[in-house]
């Protein structure tokens, strides 16, 4: 993770863990990945970074790389899609990924990422597994688990988020939850903010048009159950260059010192909302 978000309070990531029966994650530095389990089936909701603990860590949720044949990927940023790209160490390579079609045109090479308000290009991501690639709205099931895929454009052109089961929605890097709230993900390493916002509101709405509340999980900042929590600054991104309010100087939000992420608490606790932090 670069220094240049060290000590502003940004990342505030989930030790590995349970959040419920259905959904677990493993912490990798700054971010998370996560896997839904309903009955026999595993579904892998984005692959991290090229991450030298995960195999270890996923051991702690008595979850076996080999027995991951499916990965939902948000987008394609490297913090969540480094264990399945080429140089990797390959724990999924037989793993079917699911990609949002506007999303493959950077691994195609037909767009290249941008951040810092498109002074910085981000280096092509290579992945070698199958891609199924998706479309805003569609349905689909893997086994008995039903998957629905939303297109917010913003942070990425393509990013999609996944909603399970009609009952768990995995965010990606669109929402960013703070003390007060909600707000778009980081300013500084989005495509188009204005676009993120909107992408937002545009999705709150879609849930209060078919009333469901479903719980949020995002892959930086934990998970929350509270939609009004979740949505409550849409109209604002988080401010990537100023220290968070309440600011804890000694908080691990940095994401360096992963010494509280162990396997005692992976197994034994249940993981908080991020109102109750």
């Amino acid at each position: 993770m670069s220094r240049f978000f060290r000590g502003k309070g940004i990342f505030k990531p989930l030790n590995t863990g349970h959040i419920d029966e259905r959904v677990s994650c493993v912490r990798e530095y700054a971010a998370n990945i996560y896997f839904y389990t309903k009955g026999e089936t595993t579904i892998m909701v984005d692959a991290g970074y090229n991450y030298d603990r995960l195999e270890e860590k996923m051991r702690w949720l008595d979850i076996s790389p080999c027995d991951i044949r499916h990965i939902l990927i948000t987008h394609q940023d490297t913090d969540h899609v480094g264990a399945v790209e080429e140089d990797s160490a390959q724990l999924f390579q037989n793993a079917q990924l699911y990609l949002g079609s506007i999303e493959n045109r950077y691994l195609t090479g037909e767009a290249r990422r941008k951040v810092f308000g498109g002074m910085s290009t981000l280096p092509r991501v290579l992945i070698n597994n199958p891609i199924k690639l998706l479309e805003d709205g569609e349905v689909f099931f893997i086994d008995d688990i039903k998957i629905e895929c939303f297109l917010v454009p913003g942070h990425t052109w393509g990013h999609l988020v996944y909603l399970l089961d009609d009952a768990y929605l995995f965010m990606g890097d669109t929402l960013w939850l703070g003390a007060d709230g909600g707000q778009s993900f980081l300013n500084v390493l989005a495509e188009d903010n204005r676009l993120s916002r909107r992408s937002l509101a545009e999705l709150f709405e879609k849930l209060k048009r078919r009333a469901i509340r479903p719980i949020l999980i995002t892959g930086h900042t934990g998970w929350t159950d509270d939609l009004e929590f979740a949505f409550a600054h849409i109209d604002r991104s988080c401010n990537a260059w100023v220290k968070q309010k309440p600011h804890d100087p000694n908080a691990p939000y940095d994401s360096y010192d992963e010494s509280d992420d162990i396997e005692e608490n992976a197994r034994h606790r249940r993981l908080l909302k991020a109102t109750q932090l």
